[in-house]
């Protein structure tokens, strides 16, 4: 018994060597269902495409075919047929799906593994690949970049560049070498990782560009945005630059506008957005914000007891907010913006009542009645201005809040009631 449990193992053991795959002709047999396929994707199922590239894979990964260039070229070559054919289909077909999208990218993958273990026996063949591979990543690359795969485009531009290093390493020609089209592929791969949010990506594409004296304002306004959270001084001389480089080009100069506002440096900003208002006179949103840093350079002014500044600063402010109304009369912004800019200048006048309402005598009360009129009068000059916004939207809580205080102000306490009952049913939603 013991004699015939052995023989069965043994025999066993036979038939699974028997039936086990010759690596060579895994990948032969793979190899032809690939070019059967990209000479006619109709006649292979995506499924057996995919499967033979699998097969193909496992072949090479076997001992016997791992270390042979020769195999990883011609791995190269049918999917440089698939990449060709599959471009073609979706070219003539916008509908098309493409059975192996990284097909470019794989052949790429294949050409640098023989360099490794042929690079000077079978630099011919490599070279002839690379060839055929970095347009075909460009045209990949292209067809991602066109659908908004931004991810997908940057791994095909970056490759064509990886591929172009490769030949000209090897003292080949490049498609990529001629006619600035280097700079354009860099650029492409940096917009691409950008756009995907790869900025680890990104960075170093930028920054070659940059160091090349790139004139592209795309360069500049990227290195600031990635730049500006983790070194901000670092940030400000990219964009700096950019302005230099690009004087006239409006994303930067709003990074830039951007940039002194989040700084809070008022003054700066004040010629910056009149160069935009000169460049984009219909964009109302810089008009309210010149407003707005007119509007904070005049509350900055009152504080400090520089009354004369603070009126010019007042009037300047005023100037911008009627201007978008000039432009668009149902401007919620602006009409917001008068209001609140007539309702903080009466809010300057509740302290000088405070210091006043000790004082008793019929002077002090007369000085107190012409306080409080004076300030009733800004109360009244902000009021239609807020009815108004109400009306543009009747929902924003900062509205109904100012309508509020000045009915009570004004000693309309039932409106000022109803005001805020709306604000409270506002916040129960």
């Amino acid at each position: 018994m013991k004699n015939l449990f052995l023989l069965f193992v043994v025999t066993a053991f036979s038939l699974n060597l028997a039936t086990a795959q010759d690596p060579g002709k895994m990948f032969k047999s793979a190899e032809k269902t690939l070019k059967k396929f990209a000479s006619d994707p109709t006649s292979v199922t995506a499924n057996d495409c995919a499967n033979a590239i699998a097969s193909m894979n496992d072949a090479l990964a076997s001992s016997e075919l791992s270390g042979q260039a020769k195999y990883f070229i011609s791995k190269a070559k049918v999917l440089n047929m698939i990449a060709d054919e599959e471009f073609k289909q979706s070219t003539l077909n916008p509908s098309y799906k493409m059975v192996n999208s990284n097909s470019a990218l794989e052949a790429l993958s294949a050409l640098k593994m023989a360099q490794e273990l042929e690079g000077k026996k079978k630099a011919k063949d490599i070279a002839y690949g690379l060839t055929d591979v970095e347009l075909h990543l460009n045209n990949f690359g292209i067809v991602a970049y066109q659908n908004k795969d931004y991810s997908t485009a940057y791994d095909n531009f970056k490759a064509s560049i990886d591929a172009y290093d490769m030949l000209t390493g090897m003292g080949k020609d490049s498609r990529l070498g001629v006619d600035n089209l280097l700079n354009d592929q860099y650029f492409y791969a940096s917009v691409s990782a950008y756009y995907s949010e790869r900025f680890d990506d990104a960075k170093p594409l930028l920054e070659k560009m940059y160091n090349d004296g790139s004139s592209e304002a795309f360069v500049y306004e990227a290195l600031y945005n990635i730049n500006k959270e983790a070194d901000p001084d670092k940030a400000v001389a990219y964009l700096g630059k950019g302005r230099e480089m690009n004087p006239d080009d409006t994303g930067l100069l709003f990074a830039e506008i951007n940039h002194y506002l989040a700084a809070g440096k008022l003054d700066e900003l004040i010629g910056k957005l009149e160069m935009a208002i000169e460049k984009e006179p219909d964009n109302l949103s810089v008009y309210n914000t010149l407003g707005s840093v007119y509007d904070q350079l005049q509350q900055n002014s009152t504080k400090e007891g520089d009354a004369e500044k603070a009126q010019g600063y007042f009037d300047k402010a005023l100037e911008n907010y009627n201007a978008v109304l000039a432009k668009d009369e149902s401007n919620f912004d602006a009409t917001y913006s008068i209001g609140a800019l007539y309702y903080n200048r009466a809010a300057t006048y509740v302290e000088k009542l405070n210091a006043l309402a000790n004082d008793l005598s019929s002077e002090g009360m007369k000085k107190y009645d012409n306080v409080k009129a004076e300030m009733d009068e800004q109360f009244k000059l902000a009021l239609p201005f807020f009815e108004k916004a109400e009306g543009l939207n009747g929902n924003d809580p900062n509205t109904l809040i100012a309508l509020a205080e000045i009915h009570a102000r004004l000693n309309d306490l039932e409106k000022s009631k109803a005001y805020k009952q709306k604000r409270e049913a506002l916040g129960n939603q």
